[in-house]
């Protein structure tokens, strides 16, 4: 799963003013050194049906037309990214992500064209990763290795449990005979591929938690995903909420997930992922260490660095609305510069997640603020115990991790 955090919504009411390049390169309040690695996400928005804690920008196919439109909608894909080019002019792409909705609904055709009119206009970093999400409802014998050979090198499973009684209270549409079928062809199509996991399900006990965990251990992932389900706002559990377990049984879990993933020899490097050897997640760990990405698709995000501001893009939420504003040659519906009183938050909601923490010198320049932007904050979660560091580093602890919407929360404030 690919994660970005927004920092505000997109009004819906009319695109936001195309501007020359030049309006970006003038001069602002920041001093930034150097550009952070760059990242493309694709948003595929279509799913069979919609998950009742989803707040993604996800849309139900209706079965009744004629399918996924997917050459009108890669068209408009093309188009995004083309009247974006002059950003990011010059600039490499480490990864590409395909996320959703269920990009797995486009046939690997589809994929095969998206990624080849994206490598015509895009250079491309040697070895970058381009990872696509998939659901198991969607997976079709050897569809797994079509997307390895349109060029996929990593693919992201959907699964949320094996549990057919928590699968069918998360509204999933697959069962857990398909979410084995599709972990094992992923195994066989790709060298690394991650797996999705959800706990703290409504009616979840702490031995089904362990069956679902080592049920996925014993399929060998290279990376494996598992995150806590909350009830976001306008999503049908917030509408209806169904009876999840308590707070301190959720933390619990948690300790659970932590050893048995140990066990397996896979490392906890973000709060919510675990990895074996070299097979992190390039592109989440570039969200998380504030680099930039450059996102199209129906409601896609963007963050991009200038010499003297950070912006924000956001695209048009709708999926018809967004092809018509892309293939017109512009589909931001908000763009704005990220003040500089809310970058320090900014960095440390990305940076805090990872195990390793963030090097003090890539604040410098990622944010282009001096250290003094977050001095105060740091002093205070040190004395909380949150932390720890040195001249060169700064890591959450045991106790940061655990705690770390805490420990966040200290920067909301902590701005120069």
């Amino acid at each position: 799963m690919a994660v970005v955090i927004p920092v505000a919504s997109a009004s819906q009411a009319g695109p936001a003013a195309q501007r020359d390049v030049q309006h970006y390169m003038r001069p602002g309040l920041l001093q930034l050194s150097s550009l952070p690695p760059l990242s493309l996400y694709v948003h595929l928005p279509w799913c069979l049906k919609k998950c009742p804690y989803c707040d993604f920008n996800s849309h139900a196919w209706d079965e009744g037309q004629q399918g996924v439109p997917e050459q009108r909608y890669i068209d408009a894909l093309v188009r995004d990214l083309e009247a974006s080019l002059p950003l990011i002019w010059g600039r490499q792409v480490h990864s590409i992500f395909i996320g959703g909705g269920t990009p797995s609904l486009f046939s690997p055709e589809a994929i095969d064209r998206l990624l080849g009119d994206i490598r015509a206009r895009l250079p491309l970093a040697p070895g970058c990763e381009i990872t696509l999400e998939a659901n198991p409802g969607t997976f079709e014998k050897h569809r797994f290795r079509a997307f390895r050979a349109a060029g996929v090198t990593r693919l992201s499973i959907g699964v949320q449990s094996f549990n057919d009684r928590h699968l069918q209270a998360l509204g999933r549409v697959h069962d857990r005979a398909q979410a084995l079928a599709a972990a094992e062809e992923a195994a066989h199509a790709f060298e690394t591929f991650n797996l999705d996991l959800m706990y703290a399900l409504p009616g979840q006990s702490m031995a089904e938690l362990e069956q679902d965990v080592r049920t996925a251990l014993a399929l060998a992932p290279p990376h494996l995903s598992i995150y806590h389900l909350t009830v976001e706002p306008n999503t049908w559990f917030a509408k209806h909420p169904p009876a999840l377990p308590e707070e301190d049984d959720a933390y619990a879990m948690l300790d659970g997930i932590t050893e048995w993933t140990g066990q397996s020899g896979l490392v906890r490097y973000e709060v919510s992922a675990y990895a074996r050897g070299d097979h992190a997640c390039f592109h989440n760990t570039n969200y998380w260490q504030f680099g930039d990405y450059l996102g199209i698709g129906a409601g896609a995000h963007s963050k991009l660095s200038f010499a003297h501001r950070i912006v924000r893009q956001v695209r048009f939420r709708e999926p018809r609305l967004y092809m018509e504003h892309a293939l017109a040659g512009w589909a931001v519906t908000q763009d704005d510069d990220v003040r500089r009183a809310d970058l320090p938050f900014e960095y440390m909601l990305n940076a805090l997640r990872l195990r390793e923490g963030f090097v003090l010198q890539d604040f410098v320049e990622r944010t282009g603020l001096p250290l003094t932007a977050i001095a105060r904050g740091l002093d205070e979660a040190e004395r909380k115990g949150l932390i720890v560091r040195d001249l060169v580093r700064v890591r959450p602890t045991e106790r940061g991790f655990d705690f770390l919407s805490d420990l966040q929360a200290i920067f909301l404030d902590g701005a120069a």
